[in-house]
């Protein structure tokens, strides 16, 4: 890879960073699409990278949470959801695995991937609209929040995208929570999920091939990113972090178009 390549996957691991730690979606839902638009690494490589760069932003966001005494994970319901995401992250990426191999060809999975994205995007992008005539609930049952956190590690990792505006719907339909809480408390869940990922894939020795410096700037940017998201979000108010958070999925959106098509040989 180019410096002009190397230039490009730090600056949208930067920004989708910073955006990820604002609305709390973790930014791989923007890394892995928008890097997977530029076709120069398959699939394998990038739901990888995205998902070490999401473990390092989400990492540090919950920890300088916690140390600034302005944590908003809820204890008890954030444990149990966290505990379902590691087990799901292992699932998610066990899936991948196994598509990966029965697929002959890994632009297969990539246009896969991409349509899930679409439709997990869209109907969240709906509900968003519509959740002020939706009515909320407030689950506390130990196993309902382990239950609902595999399904949300099992995509996450699936799709490779940390987490993403499912975790947000989630938590407002299921928990009522307010757009920061639920902010934080998906950043939690999206480190439990992106951990057990990553210690999977070491243990089963799947680690996709990946340039070393390439990998160490994307995971600095992650980290500076955070920084950047959670100063931008002292600063905003709620209404402020939605609207960012819709204008993103519009985005997101367009981009998984694109890349069904470019995965699926369809002309552009």
């Amino acid at each position: 890879m180019n410096l002009y390549l190397y230039t490009v996957f730090a600056a949208v691991s930067l920004l989708a960073s910073a955006a990820g730690a604002v609305c709390g979606i973790g930014g791989g839902v923007l890394i892995k699409p928008v890097l997977d638009a530029f076709g120069v690494l398959d699939v394998a490589s990038i739901s990888f990278l995205s998902g070490l760069t999401v473990l390092s932003m989400s990492a540090y966001s919950v920890a300088k949470a916690r140390a600034g005494g302005s944590c908003l994970v809820e204890k008890k319901t954030g444990t149990f959801l966290a505990l379902g995401a590691a087990i799901g992250g292992v699932w998610g990426k066990t899936m991948f695995q196994c598509l990966a191999g029965m697929a002959g060809d890994r632009e297969q999975v990539g246009a896969v991937q991409a349509l899930c994205l679409f439709f997990v995007t869209l109907g969240t992008f709906i509900y968003t609209l519509e959740k002020k005539r939706i009515k909320t609930h407030h689950v506390s049952g130990g196993f309902a929040c382990l239950l609902i956190g595999l399904v949300l590690g099992v995509l996450s990792s699936f799709l490779g995208i940390g987490g993403g505006p499912i975790n947000l719907v989630v938590l407002y339909f299921f928990f009522s929570m307010d757009t920061k809480a639920a902010a934080q408390n998906s950043l939690y869940i999206i480190l439990f999920s992106q951990a057990a990922s990553l210690l999977n894939s070491l243990a089963t020795k799947t680690v996709p091939p990946c340039d070393l410096g390439l990998l160490a700037a994307m995971v600095a940017c992650g980290i500076l990113g955070g920084a950047a998201g959670r100063w931008m979000n002292r600063r905003m108010d709620g209404e402020m972090v939605n609207r960012l958070f819709k204008g993103l999925m519009l985005l997101i959106m367009a981009v998984c178009i694109y890349n069904t098509l470019r995965f699926a040989g369809l002309p552009l």
